[in-house]
């Protein structure tokens, strides 16, 4: 009970216009922030419209924008919150689990996202671009729920209308009960949540287009491949593996080399992040500070570096 006074007590409610739509990305994270925390934030900070909520353990990170929120909170105790909101035992060994609960979000902090048009959940291995300029107030008004991948939901970015629909589609989720509780890792951002709106998913695409438009969910989301998180298992915009060696971010722009010109609404380095070597002297705070304040940067499979 101390927690859930201290942590979820009312701040007000948010209020919000008219125009265009407002939006709420919600991550928590336990642990260690990643050494690029800095320039993940300049490109928060970049999209001065839109909102994010950090929770964990982590301390609060320096340079924190004013549209970035942290709210202090330890792992036993936003497990202990967990569990009693969902009615349920959710204490995992590991915090990597909490990618499980990510559908779950808008429920468990309702109050937080309480007058946000969207709410949505999120990873830290990516940074953003112009993200207005691709989630537009047309497709905002249309749509229920955005994933920038086709055939599956994007865990590292995905938006949901604040509504009780969507804040409660993850019931729905096949023994969600049963998986949610357990040790094991079960990818249901990106697997179970995915099927409730994609049926047949590895039909042809005419058959798979057919399938959707008899499904309600489908019909109300949005999913588009924004080939934003090169080198995995979706191949580019040409149906090569040839994939960009080189993306540079300037004060919210994102570019490529492989698409000069074009500008995309993120880059999520999954596929590099495991290379950039947690003890080499391209993480040292210091340079990556530097380069957070330089407002330009350039990226490629060894880490960050100036442009």
């Amino acid at each position: 009970m101390r927690f859930a006074r201290c942590f979820f007590r009312y701040y007000g409610r948010v209020v919000v216009s008219a125009k265009p739509p407002s939006l709420l990305i919600l991550i928590p994270y336990f642990g260690q922030w990643p050494f690029w925390m800095p320039l993940f934030l300049k490109s928060c900070e970049f999209n001065p419209d839109i909102n994010w909520l950090l929770i964990g353990d982590c301390g609060e990170p320096l340079g924190l924008p004013g549209n970035v929120q942290y709210r202090y909170c330890g792992y036993a105790e936003y497990c202990d919150h967990v569990s009693a909101l969902l009615g349920l035992e959710f204490y995992p060994q590991n915090p990597y689990k909490l990618c499980d609960l990510k559908p779950a979000l808008g429920f468990i902090h309702q109050q937080e996202t309480e007058g946000y048009d969207f709410w949505g959940f999120g990873d830290l291995d990516l940074v953003y671009g112009d993200l207005r300029s691709y989630f537009t107030e047309e497709k905002l008004r249309r749509y229920d729920f955005f994933s920038t991948h086709a055939r599956r939901v994007s865990g590292h970015l995905c938006l949901l209308r604040n509504n009780e629909r969507m804040r409660n589609l993850f019931w729905q989720i096949p023994m969600f009960h049963e998986r949610i509780q357990d040790q094991q890792h079960h990818a249901l951002d990106e697997g179970g949540f995915s099927r409730l709106f994609l049926k047949r998913k590895n039909f042809p695409e005419p058959l798979f287009k057919l399938v959707g438009l008899f499904n309600p969910l489908r019909r109300a989301a949005e999913f588009q491949e924004a080939f934003s998180t090169p080198n995995g298992k979706v191949a580019w915009v040409d149906g090569t593996r040839y994939f960009p060696d080189c993306w540079q971010w300037e004060m919210g722009r994102l570019t490529n080399d492989r698409m000069l010109g074009k500008t995309y609404p993120y880059f999520h380095f999954l596929g590099w992040k495991h290379l950039f070597g947690e003890n080499s002297e391209l993480t040292d705070p210091v340079r990556i500070s530097a380069l957070a304040a330089a407002q330009k940067w350039s990226i490629d499979c060894r880490g960050f570096h100036p442009a």
